[in-house]
Order: C-alpha cells, then structure tokens, then sequence
C-alpha cells in the first residue's frame, strides 16, 4: 500500500508531521482530516526511502515496547483509569525518547477528537494493521481493556515466532562470518609474509600457492568489492521486492531453496493461524479477518492464495473448504481448521497450529545447528588444507634444494 507524508496544523496551532498508509490520496485526506488536522500539504513518498527514514528516526523502538504499551494500557484501563490519563502515565514512564514522542501525539490526537484507533493509525509504521483493528473492535464493544490483553497476547506470540527465526539463521550467519574472518586474516596478513620470504630466497612458487597470492592480492586491492557487492545486491533485491510483478516470483524463490523453504513456509503458516485466530477472538467477522490478514502478510506467494480463499468464502464456501485446494496450506491445517469448524471450537484449534507451527521453528533452529556445524568445519578443513598445502609446497622445495646443496 502507498505511503503519503503529510504536514498539518492541529486545533492548537502546532505544526504535526507525519506519515499514513492509504490506497489513494481521498482516503488519506480524509483520515487526517477526521483526526482534527487541517492539512497544508500531502505527497505520495518512495517506500523504500521512507522505510529507510523511519528505521533511523525510530531506531530505539522495539517489538518489547509496544508489547508493554499495550499489557500496561490494558492493565490501567482494566484498574478504571481514563483512557487520556493512562496514555499521560505510560508516557511518563516509557524510557524510549521517540515512543514517548509517539504516545504523546497520540494523546493529542484523541484530545482533539479522534478515536484511539484513528490515532493509532497514523502511527503505522510501529503498530499492525491487526494493532489497530482490535483496537477498533474494542471501542465498537466497549471491552478496549481486553482488545488491548489480547494484542499483548498476539504480540507476545509473533515475538516468539521472530526469534525462533533469529535462531534459525544466526548460527549460519555467524559461522560464515567467522569462517570468511579467518580466511581473510590468512590471505591478506600471513599469506603475504610467508611468499615474501620465499621469493627472497628464489624458491619457485607452485600453482596453488601462486593462486592463493592472486586471491590474497585481489581482496587488499579490490576490498571494495566484497563491501559494495553485497549492498548492491540487497537494495537491488529490495527494490525488486516492492515491485508487484517481481515480488512475487522472489516469494516463490523463497518457497523452493532447501532449509530456507522450511523457514519461509512455516513461518507463514504460524502467522496465518496466530493472526485469523486472534481477530476471530476479538469479534471480527471472516472477510474482515482476511482483509487484514491480505494487507500484513507480506509473501505475494501466500497473499495470493488468501486473496482466493477469501473470494471463495464469501460466495458460500467454508474456511476449510477454500484452503483444501491450494497446495500452500498443508493437510495439518486442513484438517484441524475443518475440526474447529465443524464443533465450533475453531479459534481453540487455529491456537493449536500457530503454537505447532512456532515450535516447528525452533525445532529447525536446533536442527539447522547440528547440521551447519560439521558442514562449517568441513568446509574449513577443505580451505586450510588449500592454505596448509600452499605454504608446505615452497617449504617442502627449499628443504630439497638445501638437501641438494649438501
């Protein structure tokens, strides 16, 4: 969805900044207009820059923070503090100078009229679409305190899913990285070293350790490359993700590569369960659920199947109905969607798959270990011998000619 940047004056006379998601500038205007602003300007802003703006202006904020904005918030409306008074004291209390800020706006908003969702809204960046619309719910049915629990709950969970995640990918981030370190450290610091001695001593210098010279002169020339090749070819994959004809095929990449696509799918079939669950919890009806769950699910791959689904609900069909048919929805979830179905206890089940699935993560995390590390010193050991052999080959020469010598 297209992100507008707008400048505003509230009912106070302040000058308010910000950004909102929107499908066209109609639906932008009239959502900072219902917030008591009168708009001086509106402009479509670049995603991608935009998204890179909003990561360094709001670097501090983390997942743990809005988790704790909405356990505290539902804690002290639940306790019957006002809403204005309670946002005033999480304010004062959070420690994070740039969510204070955001709190703060948002306390302004509502005292100028809006409602908290509508607040919230302008504040997409931080808080979900499904932040958001329970949070609307709860106004519409007077329960905010509870909507608010329940997102705690929510985030808490998709907390878990991400560093099931983290710990997916870590170990194989650092043991690339700590390999790469070393080999480098060999090639550009001792390689050069060693050779000098041996050119000095008129030593020929053998084809692999000649090749092992050439690699080490090309990174302490061309280090450049091995900075700005990787920064190109992520901005480059980035660019092509936000695009609609290419972010679909990159998803499907993601969907066939060994180990990542174990990554990828069940990461998406715990979002599927944990984020239908929850909004079925909370009171919204199927369509609605689907809508949101279209916008934040980012997989074009996944977004698509659910955009059918979703067709296929509203002209009769049941949930477990439309999802049998695409082959992205494993029998797992079929069946126990169907079982929820059929006794009425569908959330009850939909909270069964999302904590499978999340444990399903972690139990690749482990497994991912145990894999890359004899892989990791393999690998290692096949490199050393490379670098073990480069070095012994001269050494073996000279030790010949100075037997020779005798």
């Amino acid at each position: 969805m297209p992100v507008f940047t707008y400048k505003a004056i509230d009912l106070q006379g302040e000058i308010v900044k910000g950004s909102i998601e929107g499908n066209d500038m109609s639906f932008v205007y009239d959502s900072i207009s219902s917030a008591g602003l009168y708009i001086l300007n509106v402009r479509k802003s670049n995603r991608f820059i935009r998204s890179v703006i909003n990561k360094f202006r709001d670097w501090g904020i983390k997942s743990r923070d809005i988790i704790e904005f909405a356990n505290n918030f539902s804690i002290m409306l639940r306790a019957g503090l006002p809403l204005l008074t309670s946002l005033g004291d999480i304010a004062g209390a959070t420690e994070n100078r740039s969510f204070r800020r955001r709190i703060l706006d948002i306390k302004r908003m509502i005292e100028l009229g809006s409602s908290l969702s509508g607040a919230l809204s302008l504040h997409k960046d931080i808080f979900s679409e499904v932040f958001i619309q329970l949070v609307s719910v709860g106004e519409e049915t007077g329960q905010l305190d509870k909507s608010l629990s329940d997102v705690a709950v929510h985030l808490q969970r998709m907390e878990d899913l991400r560093s099931a995640i983290k710990r997916a990918l870590m170990y194989p981030a650092f043991a690339v990285i700590a390999t790469m370190g070393a080999l480098v450290f060999w090639l550009i610091y001792v390689l050069p070293q060693v050779t000098g001695f041996f050119k000095e001593m008129g030593i020929k210098i053998p084809a692999i350790t000649q090749a092992l010279i050439s690699t080490s002169n090309f990174i302490s020339t061309k280090w450049y490359v091995f900075v700005l090749a990787p920064l190109l070819i992520s901005i480059v994959l980035k660019l092509m993700s936000e695009r609609e004809a290419t972010r679909y095929y990159i998803d499907m990449v993601k969907l066939k590569i060994p180990v990542v696509k174990l990554i990828v799918f069940n990461r998406l079939q715990a979002l599927f369960a944990e984020q239908l669950r929850i909004m079925l919890q909370a009171g919204l009806t199927i369509d609605r659920s689907f809508d949101i769950m279209i916008k934040v699910i980012n997989n074009a791959v996944f977004k698509r199947a659910l955009q059918v689904v979703k067709e296929e609900i509203l002209q009769g069909s049941r949930i477990h109905e439309a999802i049998r048919k695409h082959a992205i929805f494993p029998n797992l979830v079929t069946r126990l969607i169907t079982i929820g179905e059929e006794t009425g206890n569908l959330t009850e089940q939909l909270n069964y798959l999302s904590e499978e699935f999340i444990k399903r993560l972690n139990d690749i995390s482990q497994r991912i270990e145990k894999l890359i590390e004899p892989i990791v010193i393999m690998v290692i050991g096949v490199i050393f011998l490379i670098i073990i052999a480069g070095l012994f080959l001269p050494i073996y020469e000279l030790v010949s000619k100075l037997g020779a010598v005798r």
